[in-house]
């Protein structure tokens, strides 16, 4: 990607999904409806607010598919692709960004989507936190990263601020 491509990138962590059995992740894990319907929610207050991608990009894995064809149900982004680098742990997420531009989205995994955005602003892994839909929007220009919001589920979702 060059310096001057600018990027407008939004992180969205998958909803609450179904347990693991035996304490081991398992690709097909679904959203449980609490996650279904909180996910939604969290997606509709950000088109609610004008936040609207062009490109979706989601892990393969069944609880961040379900996210993503949710946000392009509630015109999130108009378009979705699956990425085998969105899976939890994998080692090539960096090659994934490096081929970023425009405005797109990713929905994944922890702590993978957070490390990787303390990865590009330059801070100490851990400083970034997503819950489960939450999300993280970053911009790029010139080259530089800047972190534009963090949101917790919660946040978009109180109607008393």
């Amino acid at each position: 990607m060059a310096d001057s491509t600018s990027v407008e990138l939004v992180l969205v962590r998958h909803g609450i999904a179904v347990e693991r059995i035996s304490g081991r992740d398992h690709p097909d894990r679904a959203l449980t409806d609490r996650g279904r319907a909180r996910t939604r929610a969290v997606l509709e207050a950000l088109v609610q607010r004008g936040v609207c991608m062009d490109h979706l990009i989601s892990s393969p894995y069944r609880r961040a598919l379900e996210t993503a064809q949710m946000a392009r149900e509630v015109g999130f982004a108009p378009t979705l692709a699956i990425d085998g680098r969105l899976r939890p742990n994998s080692a090539s997420l960096p090659d994934l960004m490096e081929e970023l531009a425009g405005r797109v989205a990713l929905v994944g995994h922890e702590p993978d989507l957070s490390a990787m955005a303390c990865r590009l602003l330059g801070m100490a892994p851990g400083q970034l936190v997503l819950k489960k839909a939450g999300v993280l929007h970053l911009h790029r220009s010139d080259g530089q990263w800047r972190l534009r919001a963090l949101l917790r589920p919660g946040l978009l979702l109180d109607t008393s601020a």
